[in-house]
């Protein structure tokens, strides 16, 4: 157990989100989006943005509470209509040089009772407006970054064994310890996790695999790679130079697949929490890159709309590796949340590819992104695959077949 006391722990968080997480730069603007409960934490976070030279820190502050009202009450002819200052604040603040933090915690059962249709509608809405933005983030055009906290329902979810009193304290407990903030000195523990993370993508960089084979109880995946994919870890790096971790935590190496190359079946490992909606013992068939079928014991409609979003969203932009031992893993818990869940296994993400993961690919034109093997989409969702059961293999320009992984460690 960890001799530093609640108050520690918070402060430790607060700072590695700003230094390590977004790596902010003295005169920079933050805007941090953020549930209300997380207001202790955000108030952490400014103070911490502006010890660092911040000139200036906003929140843009989301509620549970409110978008399930909106869910129960509203005109049901209004769910096209969108909140557009939150769109321009957004794209104004990266087009000025500013960061961004999001800090996501949300009830994993929100909308679980809502009418799936108005549930995509919204995701659609919402991922529209946000073109614009998503695509700077997607091409590093800024330094941005994304943690959690717990909230009650989302607590309650996840340790529902325990006395409501228990529930946030033990989050708090696993969400300090998974990202390292419970260690003596959190940064240097950082920097030790993305130099080992940087040697595992530099070492799958050099191999120049066409494609990538997973092999696992319900999985018979080959996933074709473009011919300038580049793998990456841990960090990345905006055009002037501010390096920045995306997602805190994280355990993977990914790259993008190419569009039109997956073929064979994939089935899930955990639950994916996708707009307020749990989807459960999921499983995706691709034929020449394409979702041809689908299925779902729990969320199957909301998953069927979620590939039918557009023309990308039924192929894959993102395939990462993460070993089962991961900390993440071996905590043993179900988060009920992406940011963490992903973190556990290996996974492949619904929808739009990160322009970075290609060479060259920031300054392509969407036409010469796609000819590269990129997909493009309204939507990005990570969903996870990986076992301790999971083998996967590297197949070199000549045909030759090696391991990657074996019973979901590295076997290199």
């Amino acid at each position: 157990m960890s001799s530093l006391s609640f108050e520690e722990k918070l402060q430790n968080y607060a700072e590695l989100a700003v230094k390590i997480g977004l790596g902010l730069w003295a005169g920079q603007r933050l805007l941090v989006r953020a549930p209300v409960e997380s207001a202790p934490l955000v108030r952490l976070i400014a103070a911490s943005a502006y010890k660092a030279g911040a000139k200036l820190v906003d929140v843009m502050w989301n509620d549970d509470a409110v978008t399930l009202a909106r869910f129960n009450y509203a005109p049901r002819d209004s769910f096209e209509e969108f909140p557009t200052w939150q769109a321009d604040a957004l794209i104004k603040i990266a087009n000025e040089g500013g960061a961004v933090l999001s800090i996501h915690a949300t009830d994993p059962d929100l909308l679980k009772e809502q009418d799936p249709d108005l549930v995509a509608l919204v995701q659609r809405v919402g991922q529209t407006h946000l073109i614009p933005f998503r695509r700077k983030v997607m091409s590093d055009e800024l330094n941005w970054s994304i943690i959690s906290l717990p909230i009650a329902s989302w607590a309650a979810k996840v340790f529902p064994g325990l006395p409501p009193e228990e529930q946030i304290v033990s989050l708090w407990e696993a969400i300090f310890a998974v990202c390292r903030i419970d260690q003596p000195d959190p940064v240097t523990a950082w920097q030790q996790h993305v130099a080992e993370l940087s040697a595992r993508k530099d070492y799958l960089n050099a191999k120049r695999y066409t494609t990538l084979k997973f092999t696992a109880p319900g999985t018979d995946l080959t996933l074709g790679l473009p011919d300038h994919h580049i793998w990456h870890g841990a960090q990345s790096q905006t055009p002037a130079g501010i390096t920045f971790i995306a997602n805190v935590p994280t355990e993977e190496v990914f790259t993008l697949p190419h569009k039109d190359r997956a073929n064979g079946v994939v089935s899930s490992t955990k639950p994916l929490s996708y707009g307020g909606v749990l989807i459960e013992d999921f499983s995706l068939t691709f034929a020449e890159g394409r979702v041809v079928k689908v299925t779902a014991k729990k969320g199957e409609a909301v998953l069927k709309k979620l590939v039918e979003t557009d023309e990308g969203s039924a192929r894959l932009g993102e395939v990462a590796l993460v070993p089962h031992s991961s900390p993440i893993s071996q905590s043993g818990l179900l988060f009920y949340n992406t940011l963490f869940d992903e973190n556990a296994s290996n996974h492949v993400a619904i929808g739009r590819a990160y322009r970075f993961c290609v060479a060259g690919g920031p300054a392509m034109s969407d036409e010469e992104f796609a000819a590269a093997g990129g997909n493009d989409s309204l939507a990005h969702v990570d969903f996870m695959i990986g076992s301790a059961a999971m083998d996967v293999d590297g197949i070199t320009s000549e045909g030759v077949s090696e391991p990657i992984m074996r019973a979901g460690e590295w076997a290199f």
